[in-house]
């Protein structure tokens, strides 16, 4: 079963943020904007531009990016989320371009982007050549000199049983280093709802030009 499919099936359900609160069932989306993210912009800086999440789930990293300015256009494969994401920008009244796409297949209208943002995403390929081609597709919707964070699982946790796919530093340069320029690669946590939050890897990146 194909990671896309797993994740549309774990979001089908009209009552699936009643049985599956944050960090539940499909705990990539935990109700609040990660604070990776928070602090990124915050601090690099990252000024307001056209942005692009990709796999942006229930939309609360999107929808945080537009209530800073950003113009932003969000997708996600899994139609289910994308529902959501529309339902709750709805609720607070924020404008956010909330798509049904697959990244890897379908160029994204709107680029390109100042700024793109993944958490979760890249580390779910399995080969060097997946993720180098990844890379390149971010990289050709990025406008000369934009900026890539990627949350990405960190093969330094000693974890045993669920949680997200772990990559070492050399996995994450190999298949950047043709297409972006490392700024910081920094690890850390993921924003999470559970006691002991998995351990990421915090990777900002420039295009090369």
């Amino acid at each position: 079963m194909s990671e896309d499919l797993r994740r549309e099936q774990r979001y089908q359900s009209t009552e699936w943020l009643r049985r599956h609160p944050p960090g539940g069932d499909t705990p990539w989306d935990i109700g609040k904007p990660d604070f990776n993210l928070i602090q990124s912009v915050a601090t690099t800086p990252i000024k307001p531009c056209k942005a692009l999440e990709i796999g942006c789930g229930a939309g609360d990293n999107a929808i945080w990016l537009s209530q800073k300015d950003f113009q932003v256009v969000a997708m996600d494969a899994s139609e289910e989320a994308i529902e959501k994401a529309k339902s709750k920008a709805g609720e607070r009244n924020v404008k956010c371009d909330f798509r049904v796409s697959d990244f890897m297949t379908s160029r994204i209208a709107g680029a390109p982007f100042g700024f793109a943002f993944d958490r979760g995403c890249f580390h779910t390929l399995a080969s060097d050549q997946e993720r180098s081609s990844f890379a390149e597709i971010v990289r050709d919707h990025l406008e000369t000199d934009g900026l890539w964070l990627s949350l990405i699982g960190n093969a330094d946790e000693p974890r045993e049983g669920p949680g997200p796919p772990k990559l070492t530093a050399r996995d994450i340069v190999n298949a950047l280093e043709p297409y972006f320029e490392i700024l910081s690669l920094v690890s850390g946590y993921f924003g999470s709802n559970l006691p002991h939050p998995p351990r990421a890897w915090v990777c900002l990146m420039r295009r090369r030009r």
